[in-house]
């Protein structure tokens, strides 16, 4: 059997309960620091200079691109005129007229339906007209935050990109798409929030 001493735990009791009294009077005697977060983000914000990258954490911060400042057609700024009529003359499938709109059967895997989708919006827009909370940053085919897989086959054969920077040849053969910048142009199925 354990012998407890009596007056050596009721003394053990006493100094605890003195400390923990003692501290919760005095407090711990720490304050906090002053709040310099905005003062960094300002002064970080001077100088660090403008990118044409509207969301952090791309792929494609730091790789190619033009540098700030670039301008097309040489020093003067003026287009050639070659360039010109190319500025011209290129349409997004975005431009098709009403009367020329196609529809195509998309089967969206990872949302468990099929829905109609035209060829003058992108898979991404339509896909939240119909209530569906996809992944997207850019909007503007510069990263892979929006990225699906198409099953059927290579994206080409089923999507037409408007200005896709991220996916390289082998990518779009695997099937790999860009929602925000893909229109359909077959029907087909898609595993949404897929990155190479």
């Amino acid at each position: 059997m354990v012998q407890i001493d009596v007056i050596g735990f009721g003394l053990g009791a006493a100094l605890t309960l003195f400390a923990v009294a003692l501290h919760y009077s005095k407090g711990t005697g720490w304050t906090s620091t002053k709040d310099i977060s905005q003062e960094v983000l300002e002064q970080r914000a001077a100088t660090v200079p403008e990118t044409d990258f509207p969301e952090p954490m791309n792929r494609s911060i730091g790789g190619g691109g033009v540098a700030a400042g670039a301008v097309a057609g040489g020093e003067s700024g003026e287009l050639e005129e070659g360039d010109a009529e190319a500025e011209t003359t290129s349409s997004s499938p975005a431009d098709i007229p009403e009367d020329e709109v196609e529809y195509f059967e998309v089967e969206f895997v990872k949302e468990g339906e099929t829905i109609e989708l035209s060829n003058n919006q992108t898979i991404l827009e339509q896909g939240e007209e119909h209530g569906w909370d996809l992944p997207y940053a850019c909007r503007q085919g510069q990263c892979v935050s929006c990225a699906g897989r198409i099953a059927d086959g290579p994206a080409e054969d089923y999507v037409v990109h408007d200005n896709q920077q991220m996916l390289d040849d082998d990518e779009l053969g695997d099937g790999y798409t860009l929602t925000c910048v893909a229109y359909p142009r077959d029907s087909f199925s898609i595993e949404t929030g897929e990155a190479p």
